[in-house]
């Protein structure tokens, strides 16, 4: 292993990640790899953060091992001049560990928030660094927030005075940072979008257009879902709902929660009763689950007791 200097990297389990992402590898490989192997995630858990069967994602995990073995491809940390190419890699590690954290496991999104900082210090120049660190620390500074009597309490709804408004204030001055850098890939947008929706009056169209610029530099259809939730605040659910019909995420939870609520909204309850049943099918956490029967309860449907599934409307714009 290629010997780098101590002060090049000043923390361990950064240096693992570099070391993990050997640009030989496509970019989702080097990711899924270095989860298992650093992020504590299990196959399932990995496989759920690319909306994909476990079974595809154990089969690619090992077609990633073995072109490392036939490949010869060496573990080991890059010298500085090259951590640059391995950059998007890292942070996609480690913006997914933060996620599975604020899903329910706070000791992930902690130790995320630490790497982010440490890697800004590293690197202060690039904009998607300090990008990723504003939008993990202006969402985890809702955390109190969001879960109240182990229930699930909506980004409307939430009582901000539970807000850590020091970790909001760094978030929004690491975005300044990367803003100052003329940053404007999809972590700097994510946390400009972040940022506003923390505000006590959204400017939803704004967050519209964000999302539409997001769209355009990911070509995701979850960022898609994000932008129909945020038309939908600025007034245009029929709208909303014409984008979420069209995108192809038929397994993805988030999808038709989504689209349940745009439904309630509208007022087709019938159709919305099928849309958060189907939510529940595909997700599992308690809370979140309870979360969707109460809806369910609302409509005067009763919700399935023997349902493995969580309830969840898109993290970035509902909770």
């Amino acid at each position: 292993m290629d010997e780098c200097d101590e002060t090049t990297i000043p923390d361990e389990r950064l240096e693992l990640l570099f070391a993990c992402c050997h640009p030989a590898l496509a970019t989702d490989a080097q990711v899924a790899l270095t989860l298992r192997a650093l992020g504590g995630l299990s196959t399932g858990e990995i496989a759920r953060a690319f909306i994909v069967t476990p079974d595809t994602m154990k089969r690619r995990l090992s077609r990633a091992k073995a072109k490392i073995k036939v490949a010869g491809i060496p573990f080991s940390v890059p010298p500085e001049h090259l951590l640059p190419e391995r950059l998007a890699a890292v942070l996609a590690v480690i913006y997914l560990i933060f996620n599975e954290g604020y899903g329910g496991r706070p000791e992930l999104a902690s130790d995320a928030i630490r790497l982010g900082r440490v890697l800004a210090e590293l690197m202060p120049d690039e904009s998607e660094v300090h990008g990723l660190l504003a939008l993990m620390l202006v969402h985890d500074s809702r955390r109190d927030a969001r879960v109240v009597a182990d229930e699930l309490v909506l980004l409307a709804d939430q009582d901000r005075s539970r807000w850590d408004g020091g970790e909001l204030e760094s978030g929004r001055a690491a975005l300044n940072r990367a803003l100052s850098l003329l940053g404007r890939g999809p972590y700097v947008l994510q946390a400009a979008i972040a940022s506003l929706q923390a505000e006590d009056r959204p400017d939803w169209p704004e967050i519209v257009v964000l999302y539409g610029e997001l769209a355009t530099v990911t070509g995701s259809p979850v960022v898609e879902l994000n932008r129909a939730v945020a038309l939908a605040e600025a007034g245009s659910p029929q709208a909303a709902l014409r984008i979420v019909d069209r995108l192809e995420l038929e397994d993805y939870r988030y999808l038709h929660s989504t689209r349940a609520e745009l439904l309630r909204r509208l007022g087709r309850e019938d159709d919305a009763v099928v849309a958060y049943r189907r939510a529940l099918e595909l997700t599992g956490a308690d809370r979140e689950r309870r979360f969707l029967e109460r809806r369910l309860g609302e409509l005067g449907a009763g919700g399935f007791a023997e349902a493995p599934g969580r309830p969840d409307v898109h993290e970035h714009t509902a909770q």
